[in-house]
C-alpha cells in the first residue's frame, strides 16, 4: 500500500508542475497556491506535501517549460529527418500562428513568463532555467543567415504584439508580416 501512495503523490506532484508551468505562462506566476491547487484537482493543503516553497515550483515549473520546448524542437527535427531549415520553418510558422497567440497557456515559455523573470526579486533557480532556455532556443533558431538572438527577438516582439492587438486586424499582420520575413530564402535582413 506505501508504493501506491508513493505513485500517486509522485503523480500527484507532476500533476502540480504541470498545472503551474500552464497557469504561469497564460496568467503569470502571482497565480495564488489555492487558484493552482484548485485547477490542478488538489487541496491547498497537500502543496506543502510536495514544494518546500512556491519559489521552488516556480522553479520546476519553468524548467518544466523549457524541457517541453525543447521536445517540441526535437521532435520538429525528427520529422524533417534531421533537416534544421526544415524544421526551424515549421517551428516559426507553429509560433507565429494564431493558434499560438490565443493559447498562451501551452504556449512558449520565453514569451510566458518573461515578465515575470524581469519583476522578480532575487537570483533563484528559475532565471538562470529562462536564461539557459532562452540561449538554447536561440540557438536553435540560429542559421547561416541570421543569429538567433535576432530572430528569437523578431519572433517574441511579434507574439507579443499579436496577442495585446489580438481583436484587430492588425494582430494576423504582425504574424503574417513577421512569419514571411524569417522564412523567405535567401532573407537576411534580419541578421
Amino acid at each position: 500500500m506505501g508504493r501506491a501512495s508513493q505513485t500517486q503523490a509522485q503523480e500527484n506532484r507532476q500533476r502540480v508542475v504541470e498545472t503551474a508551468s500552464r497557469l504561469f505562462r497564460e496568467q503569470g506566476t502571482q497565480v495564488s497556491v489555492a487558484d493552482l491547487m484548485k485547477a490542478a484537482g488538489l487541496t491547498h493543503g497537500g502543496f506543502y506535501k510536495h514544494f518546500a516553497s512556491k519559489d521552488a515550483l516556480v522553479d520546476e515549473a519553468t524548467g518544466h517549460a523549457f524541457t517541453e520546448l525543447g521536445r517540441l524542437h526535437t521532435a520538429g527535427l525528427e520529422r524533417h529527418a534531421g533537416q534544421r531549415e526544415a524544421a526551424q520553418r515549421e517551428l516559426i510558422d507553429t509560433y507565429l500562428s494564431v493558434e499560438h497567440r490565443d493559447n498562451a497557456a501551452d504556449g512558449c515559455p520565453v514569451a510566458g513568463l518573461a515578465a515575470d523573470m524581469a519583476r522578480a526579486s532575487g537570483h533563484h533557480e528559475a532565471h538562470r532555467i529562462y536564461a539557459e532556455g532562452v540561449r538554447a532556443f536561440a540557438d536553435a533558431l540560429a542559421t547561416e543567415d541570421q543569429d538567433g538572438i535576432t530572430r528569437l527577438c523578431t519572433m517574441l516582439g511579434a507574439l507579443v504584439l499579436a496577442r495585446a492587438t489580438k481583436d484587430s486586424p492588425l494582430a494576423e499582420e504582425i504574424l503574417t508580416t513577421v512569419r514571411a520575413a524569417l522564412t523567405e530564402t535567401g532573407t537576411d535582413s534580419l541578421g
